[in-house]
């Protein structure tokens, strides 16, 4: 490099996203159901429900996995 540019930023924290996921479709999917069960029936309604909580369990036990699988001390980047 020359003086004449200048010199880079330390890089600092890395920025985590989460990978693609069909999770937020299949939430979506189960709230709609449940609602068109409201007036359709008990039998849709508990479907949708059903599958609603289902997704939303596995939704944040993916997320807690991932949270533990980030380093503890930051700093150590």
């Amino acid at each position: 490099m020359s003086d004449l540019e200048p010199t880079p930023t330390p890089v600092g924290e890395e920025i985590h996203l989460p990978g693609p996921s069909a999770q937020p479709v299949l939430v979506a999917v189960g709230i709609t159901i449940t609602l068109i069960g409201v007036t359709m029936g008990l039998l849709v309604l508990l479907s949708g429900l059903v599958l609603t909580v289902a997704v939303i369990i596995r939704w944040v036990a993916d997320t807690r996995r991932e949270m533990r699988a980030l380093p503890e001390d930051l700093s150590s980047h």
